[in-house]
C-alpha cells in the first residue's frame, strides 16, 4: 500500500487559463518547467457530463514536477467537441499528445498547428475511448465490429 508521500499532488486548474499558466511555468526561472512529460485525456462519461485533461510536468535542472489538471463540459451528439487551448507553442512534444487526445477522446486543442487523427484513419468515425462511444459495423468493407 502506498504512503501519502507517493501520491502525486495536482493543482486544478481553469481550462480558459491552461495555455497563459503553462507558459508561465515554462518561463518563471525560479520554476522552469521545461518537459512535458504526458498529457492525459478522461471522459468522466455522460453522466457528469465532464472531461478532464491531466498534464505531467517536469522541470530537468531542478528536479521537479507537478501535474495540472483541469476540468471542461463535456460535448453531446451533434454538437461541437469540446474545446480548450493547445500549449504545443510552449513544450512541443504536446503536439503528439493534444493530436491522440483529438483522435480518441474527440477533444479539440485550439490553435494547434496540425491538428488531425494520430492513430485512426482520417475518416474514422467517432472518438473510440469515449465512454459513449459505439463502434462501427465496418470500415471501408472490412467488418470492424465483431458479436461475441
Amino acid at each position: 500500500m502506498a504512503d501519502d508521500k507517493s501520491i502525486q499532488s495536482f493543482i486544478t486548474v481553469p481550462a480558459e487559463k491552461i495555455a497563459a499558466i503553462c507558459q508561465f511555468l515554462f518561463e518563471d526561472e525560479r520554476l522552469y518547467f521545461d518537459y512535458l512529460a504526458c498529457i492525459t485525456a478522461i471522459d468522466n462519461g455522460p453522466g457528469l457530463a465532464t472531461m478532464e485533461l491531466i498534464y505531467n510536468l517536469n522541470s530537468i535542472p531542478y528536479g521537479h514536477s507537478l501535474m495540472l489538471k483541469i476540468i471542461f463540459p463535456r460535448n453531446i451528439a451533434d454538437q461541437p467537441l469540446p474545446s480548450v487551448s493547445t500549449v504545443s507553442h510552449i513544450w512541443r512534444t504536446a503536439d503528439w499528445h493534444e493530436r491522440e487526445a483529438f483522435d480518441l477522446m474527440g477533444i479539440h486543442f485550439e490553435n494547434h498547428p496540425d491538428l488531425r487523427r494520430i492513430l485512426l484513419p482520417e475518416d474514422w468515425e467517432g472518438h473510440p475511448l469515449r465512454r459513449d462511444y459505439s463502434e462501427q459495423e465496418k470500415y471501408h468493407g472490412i467488418t470492424v465490429r465483431y458479436e461475441k
